[in-house]
């Protein structure tokens, strides 16, 4: 079968930023937390999955696995992700969106994947998810999201570039294809490949880090979470906001922007001569 050449990709997903720049408020907000529901279940699923490992490089592996299937189910099923969002910046550079509008799509779809992310976080904390291993995931959780609250600034930033450029070539690599396998597979390895190096994704984060603390805050897990000796006093929505929702979506931002304006620069459909 035939697929999508990257200008192709370039000028339909231009088309498609008019749609998402001009839908009602309402109907990308619900879209938008759909999407960090699925994003979390992807964060979900892979914690699930690796938290019983001791390997350092085992746990990513088994997680990089799984984790796809979070922006598999983002693509198919046409919800809003802020990061994949970040290459709605080609249509604005065409004309065909105003700035204002653009904006205004990454506000609400950024505040939607964070209404979804946390509230799937507090689910699985005090419903009784992270009971898995005899509350063994619950310590898991809550190591991951100290970990994260404890990046240094700049760390967070970089890691969030590399991670966005990764998911917005997977969002460029899953629309080459017109069908559902092809989506699928153009999608897979660049998610694999940033879980496994390590990056960092803003709204995987709405996740990981509120999960964590609500973990912590659970007195079912309170009590295993200290005897780990992981540093709790990380454990805090304070944290949470300055050392890595700020850092990381702005390095998200860089990332997906760099690969949106490389394809228009190189891949668009010149309006001059029509090539």
């Amino acid at each position: 079968m035939a697929i999508f050449t990257p200008t192709e990709i370039t000028d339909n997903y231009m088309k498609a930023s008019v749609g998402k720049a001009e839908s009602p408020a309402w109907r990308l907000f619900i879209l938008a937390v759909a999407a960090g529901v699925l994003i979390g279940l992807g964060a979900v699923t892979s914690s699930t999955a690796a938290h019983g490992l001791e390997n350092a490089g085992l746990v990513r592996l088994m997680s990089g696995l799984i984790f796809p299937v979070g922006l598999m189910m983002v693509i198919l099923m046409g919800t809003e992700l802020f990061t994949g969002n970040a290459l709605m910046i080609t249509a604005a550079l065409d004309g065909k969106i105003s700035w204002a509008r653009l904006l205004r799509n990454w506000g609400i779809v950024f505040a939607g994947n964070f209404v979804g992310a946390v509230a799937l976080a507090a689910c699985m904390a005090f419903f009784g998810q992270l009971n898995i291993g005899g509350g063994d995931l619950a310590v898991y959780t809550a190591k991951v999201a100290a970990a994260k609250n404890a990046l240094p600034w700049a760390n967070a930033f970089v890691l969030g570039i590399f991670c966005n450029l990764m998911v917005c070539i997977a969002v460029y690599q899953a629309n080459t294809a017109q069908d559902t396998a092809g989506r699928i597979l153009g999608i897979f390895f660049p998610i694999m490949g940033f879980v496994l190096a390590g990056f960092e994704h803003c709204v995987a984060d709405m996740y990981y880090v509120p999960a964590g603390i609500f973990a912590y805050m659970n007195p079912a897990y309170t009590g295993m979470i200290d005897a780990a000796g992981i540093n709790t006093a990380l454990l805090n929505f304070g944290d949470f906001i300055t050392a890595n929702v700020v850092p990381v979506t702005l390095g998200n931002i860089v990332g997906g922007v760099a690969v949106g304006l490389t394809m228009y620069a190189c891949h668009r459909t010149k309006k001059d001569d029509g090539k």
